[in-house]
């Protein structure tokens, strides 16, 4: 008898297709606590929100992965993703600066270069009274002539 009852206080017509419940990620969530807590059946619980013990198993399902999706993440900032036009202008600038820098460190070599002749020529001339310090090896001595094709 209890079936008739029901069916009469049903506001959806019998010829329609029932209407898909959409349920929130926080209306899930009590429901996983609210069957997960022995107070209540969750026969009950299930009827009272119009839900199949398949939607549970799903939710359960649902509420594990997040879980473990959200334990597993390493600490620290997030990863940000960036488009690929803004990545292609990144690298392009990127490399007109690992060229700027090579072209420095050349120039820097060329420089270091002769002012350790101008420095050698200058010893051996005798300018120098006390050696300074020498960034090669211990002992080592100035050449034995002194010009400018160093």
């Amino acid at each position: 008898m209890k079936t008739s009852s029901n069916a009469s206080s049903d506001p959806q017509p019998v010829g329609l297709p029932k209407k898909r419940r959409h349920l929130s990620a926080e209306k899930k969530f009590q429901v996983y606590l609210e069957a997960q807590h022995p107070s209540e059946p969750v026969g009950a619980i299930l009827r009272r929100e119009g839900m199949f013990s398949t939607d549970l198993a799903r939710i359960r399902q649902q509420v594990k992965e997040g879980a473990l999706q959200r334990l597993s993440a390493k600490p620290g900032r997030k990863q940000e993703v960036v488009s690929a036009e803004a990545y292609e202008t990144l690298k392009a600038e990127l490399q007109a600066k690992e060229r700027t820098l090579a072209d420095l460190a050349v120039e820097l070599a060329i420089l270091r270069k002769s002012r350790k002749g101008v420095w050698l020529c200058s010893l051996w001339q005798g300018r120098f009274t006390d050696r300074p310090r020498s960034p090669g090896l211990p002992g080592s001595r100035a050449p034995r002539r002194c010009g400018r094709a160093w």
